[in-house]
């Protein structure tokens, strides 16, 4: 039986692929412009977009408005190790601001954040039910896009988290520290605890679900694509919800372990 040669987009698809596995096209470079890719294949306009569509899907690459597509500063999978992440000596390893920021120095990449949104607003419900809180309670909130970096510095960076974690209002007041910008060394967990709301257990519920418009925007992926959400929850030794986290994460960059004894 004659085998069956491969589509236009897949064809090319595999061949950018090669080069940026050989490293012709390293993390964080230029790759050419639809209209270039278009020009030098000899195919159709849609069918340039498709190539990188297919490119996209697989997370190899990621696009940013009017400025074009860019090889992944991160190829393959992070791994998430919920059984360890949190531990104080892994939020703070390396002088890390939170357990993200230890992941990506382990990837020998820098985390380059931008300005957090911090503001006291009504949550969603489903997260003020998880605080305990009415509906029309105010809590305070902390909205991040969390962009990765090279470590020789460069303007390019891949966002690959957004995160939006809320906390009760008398936490907030008795933790100003939630209000700045940066947090210090382990992050909001380490500044709770030195307020007298250590977590003691933590709970996530994980949905696989498509990306908002505006999600797959910022994470630079085809708006069809799926994302992981992770709903977090940091709970003290008298069993309160302190913390809600809302975690949005490309599926192509993402890979979840936990580990835990079930006993005898």
């Amino acid at each position: 039986m004659t085998k069956k040669e491969p589509g236009k987009v897949q064809r090319i698809a595999a061949s950018i692929q090669g080069k940026i596995e050989r490293g012709t096209y390293p993390p964080g470079s230029l790759l050419p412009s639809v209209p270039e890719l278009q020009a030098a294949e000899g195919i159709a306009y849609q069918t340039a977009r498709e190539v990188y569509g297919v490119l996209q899907a697989q997370g190899l690459v990621f696009s940013r408005r009017g400025k074009g597509t860019y090889v992944g500063l991160v190829l393959g999978k992070i791994l998430r190790d919920g059984t360890d992440r949190y531990l104080p000596s892994a939020r703070s390893e390396g002088g890390a601001v939170g357990a993200f920021d230890a992941e990506i120095r382990r990837l020998g990449l820098v985390y380059q954040p931008l300005p957090t949104v911090i503001a006291r607003e009504r949550p969603p419900k489903r997260v003020a039910a998880l605080l305990g809180l009415h509906h029309a309670t105010k809590a305070l909130k902390r909205q991040r896009v969390m962009p990765v970096g090279l470590p020789e510095g460069g303007e390019v960076t891949e966002v690959i988290q957004l995160a939006t974690s809320w906390f009760p209002p008398d936490v907030a007041d008795r933790c100003p520290q939630l209000e700045q910008q940066n947090t210090g060394p382990g992050g909001s967990k380490s500044r709770l605890a030195d307020a007298g709301y250590a977590q003691v257990r933590l709970r996530e519920e994980i949905e696989v679900r498509p990306a908002s418009p505006e999600e797959a925007s910022a994470l630079g992926i085809p708006a069809d694509q799926a994302v992981l959400e992770i709903t977090h929850q940091g709970l003290t030794e008298d069993g309160r919800v302190v913390e809600v986290g809302l975690h949005v994460m490309p599926r192509t960059k993402w890979r979840l372990s936990y580990e835990w004894e079930i006993g005898t």
